[in-house]
């Protein structure tokens, strides 16, 4: 087409239309590139974005929490369905939700919150107690300032902060608890039978009707589709450095790092907190700091640990005292540092007012900073070392594996040469996963992934944790099948009677049943038909050495009216049935429960109410605000 305009347009005329049509190409399509613009987020809640990295590390959460309750039988399929992953996502939105609630509110976490919350972590803690040092070896361990760790705290904290205090604030009463209890410990009159098994039932089943029952539920005769994999792995615990290092080289490392070993000064502190509320008016904050004043004013060594278990409002400490332990700078909030590094040995401070309230600070003792020595301190330098040699060659040789196996994608061979690692594998696994490898489920998902499974490509490198990492390659490949007819005919004939027996159980309930409401003496219907009639006096949901489901139906029955029972056929679940009657129905004694059952049983119905009273104001605030969901990136 484009030579068909050339032949036809000569001139300037048609120079001067093509170079308008060119400008305005260029000019427009240099806008579109500039404007175009594609979302990145997975979902977008008011103002704030649900990003593809948040998304993915909420669907690791649940799917590392699933396996840690499920086990072995765990299927890590189940995450790959959509209303999985909306189920997941819609949590996360519930979170954004209450964070952007507590913004609006006014409300957040108290930094004594935080510190109370991260001296109660059992790995910071000696005898019982915070240790600093603990503390801040197991932050280097992970790489993280306290600030980056208290920050990850207070966000965990601040999604509690709505349910909790609507929790807090829910109650339940005298007569909802009454009705629950009554409705627990409810007395009935039972008389019940089993139907035996019938015995003129044809216990064969022909050809024909094998081959039908198959062909109707194929789908429970399969076996799955199957693969197994070769495999290259890379784990740094079994890579070893090439050397040991020289003291020289331990000494050199000792003074650059010199600070690590210095034990910072610390200081053993009691407290008093008067609480100044969040927003508070100026008389609140007055009435607060003039309740701590005069405290402050009353005070000695000998008695501070007493007025503080009578009026400190810091529920963490004031039942020790007011005892924080020791502390170093850097703990607690800038004020309260700034006072508690101010004050002599057996001093106590005047009210210090903190984003928490007024403090009133004791110091009992100090304990100056101290540097290790070299000799002290060796061996953690030597293993430090030593992990790092095997950080960077574990590094090195993930890195080689992962160029090799992409540069050479249909094989495992030229990367197991180059870098002199054996070619492992796997037996055959379904997507629910086998044994050793095939467990995990990034390598179930690998494994059956159109990249690797249809296209016969080397898996990409997949990280397992702790400097383990494989790179997969599908060996064999078994298509799902159904299994034949002869394998599963004994399974099948099986399954033909027991359905013939369960239907001509229910023939004879249904038969039972409607004599019984017709008003034949339960007796005689059972004696009828072969059933050993049984009584049981009051009959509770709880302690009763009934069937389960006899028992559960037997509390669904309404009451008997005007002394007349109430019947039910009853599937036992267990191919039987079974003839129930309910002759009558008293009240729990609730002056037998005893008060601490009660008082568990509010505080457990307070947290019902609460929970559902937490649900529907997540539904008002979904009602209110804008939500955009991408579900192509989900």
């Amino acid at each position: 087409m484009l030579q068909a305009m050339r032949n036809k347009m000569h001139g300037w005329p048609s120079i001067v239309l093509l170079g308008v049509c060119v400008f305005a190409m260029s000019f427009f399509g240099i806008e579109t590139y500039f404007m175009s613009h594609a979302d990145s987020f997975v979902a977008k809640v008011g103002k704030r974005e649900i990003s593809q990295q948040d998304f993915q590390r909420g669907m690791n959460q649940s799917r590392q929490d699933l396996s840690a309750r499920l086990g072995d039988k765990f299927d890590p399929t189940v995450f790959e369905k959509p209303e999985v992953k909306l189920q997941v996502l819609d949590g996360l939105i519930n979170q954004q939700l209450l964070l952007q609630a507590n913004d609006e509110w006014g409300m957040r976490v108290a930094d004594q919150a935080v510190r109370d919350y991260i001296a109660q972590i059992p790995v910071f803690q000696v005898n019982n107690q915070f240790d600093p040092t603990s503390y801040r070896a197991w932050l280097a361990s992970q790489r993280k300032t306290p600030d980056m760790f208290e920050s990850e705290i207070r966000s965990s904290l601040a999604v509690q902060l709505l349910p909790d205090a609507i929790t807090d604030s829910t109650i339940a009463t005298d007569a909802q608890v009454d009705g629950y209890l009554n409705l627990l410990t409810q007395r009935r009159d039972l008389r019940y039978f089993l139907l035996p098994r019938p015995t003129q039932v044809d216990n064969t089943a022909s050809d024909e009707q094998i081959e039908a029952y198959y062909k109707a539920h194929q789908a429970d005769y399969m076996n799955p589709e199957q693969v197994s994999v070769t495999y290259i792995e890379v784990n740094g615990a079994d890579l070893k450095p090439d050397s040991t290092p020289s003291d020289e080289d331990l000494k050199k490392r000792y003074e650059e790092e010199k600070h690590r070993f210095v034990q910072p000064e610390q200081r053993l502190v009691s407290h008093i907190l008067i609480n100044v509320p969040a927003n508070a008016t100026p008389d609140q904050q007055k009435a607060a700091l003039a309740k701590a004043e005069k405290i402050a004013a009353e005070l000695n060594p000998g008695d501070f640990a007493k007025m503080a278990e009578q009026d400190s409002e810091d529920l963490g400490s004031k039942r020790q005292g007011g005892d924080l332990g020791w502390l170093e700078k850097g703990v607690t909030n800038a004020a309260f540092d700034s006072a508690m590094f101010a004050l002599q040995k057996g001093e106590i401070s005047k009210p210090i007012l903190s984003p928490d309230g007024y403090h009133i600070i004791w110091l009992r003792d100090v304990r100056s900073g101290e540097s290790k020595p070299f000799d002290e301190v060796r061996d953690q330098l030597v293993k430090e070392a030593s992990a790092a040699d095997r950080d960077r060659e574990y590094n090195d040789v993930a890195g080689k594996l992962s160029d090799s196996t992409y540069q050479n994608p249909t094989s495992l061979e030229p990367a197991a040469t180059a870098l002199n690692l054996p070619i492992k594998s796997t037996g055959l696994f379904s997507r629910k996963g086998g044994e050793g490898l095939a467990a995990n489920p990034k390598v179930i998902a690998a494994a059956f992934s159109d990249d690797v499974l249809v296209q016969g490509n080397n898996s990409g490198l997949i990280d397992l944790g702790n400097d383990h990492s494989v790179v997969i390659h599908v060996d064999k490949h078994v298509a799902a099948a159904a299994r034949p007819v002869a394998e599963v005919r004994t399974d099948i004939t099986k399954k033909i009677i027991d359905e013939r027996v369960a239907a001509a159980e229910k023939k004879l309930s249904d038969e039972a049943l409607a004599r019984l409401n017709k008003g034949e003496a339960m007796s005689a219907v059972a004696a009828a038909m072969g059933g050993e009639l049984k009584s049981v006096s009051e009959a509770t949901r709880q302690g009763s050495n009934l069937p389960a489901a006899l028992l559960l139906q037997a509390f669904l029955l309404p009451h008997p009216v005007a002394g007349k029972a109430q019947f039910a056929a009853v599937d036992m679940k267990d191919g039987s049935y079974a003839l129930l009657a309910v002759d009558k129905v008293q009240d729990g004694d609730l002056s037998k429960v005893p008060p601490e059952q009660r008082d568990a049983l509010r505080q457990q119905m307070a947290q019902v109410y609460g929970a559902e009273a937490t649900h529907e104001m997540l539904e008002l605030l979904r009602a209110k605000t804008k939500i955009k969901i991408n579900n192509s990136l989900m």
